[in-house]
């Protein structure tokens, strides 16, 4: 085990360990746990408003990566705008509003309703016709 993860086991008693290699559940169940109530007294304390600027941070880092061509750049900031994603997700699940399934069922049945000649039996010829779908 890296000195990582014996340090956060250490000063959280967190009820992860870590691993190889995460994946997005993994990443739910850590904002879940930064806003619990035995939490991270900052992560509680935020609204979709009060990180509403880091957001927007997060995808202007994430587009200087793309210009700079810089792929583990890219990575990382994708990371953090994905984090961003999750994050307000969790807000939203707190307040009944939705959750992170819901973001992700709305943004699939939107790329299949855009995209007939994918997903049905719709035939376009280019990409200005297949464009005009969305």
């Amino acid at each position: 085990q890296s000195t990582w993860g014996i340090i956060i086991t250490r000063r959280v008693n967190l009820a992860f360990k870590e691993e190889r290699k995460y994946n997005v559940n993994d990443l739910i169940n850590i904002t879940k746990r930064l806003r619990a109530p035995n939490g991270c007294p900052w992560d509680r304390e935020q609204t979709h408003r009060s990180i509403r600027q880091n957001f927007i941070e997060e995808v202007y880092e994430a587009a200087e990566a793309i210009d700079k061509e810089d792929n583990e750049l890219l990575k990382e900031e994708l990371g953090d705008v994905l984090l961003q994603v999750v994050f307000h997700a969790c807000l939203a699940k707190e307040e009944g509003a939705f959750c992170f399934d819901d973001v992700v069922d709305g943004i699939c049945k939107k790329l299949i309703v855009r995209h007939p000649h994918v997903f049905l039996k719709t035939k376009v010829s280019s990409s200005k016709e297949a464009v005009s779908y969305t």
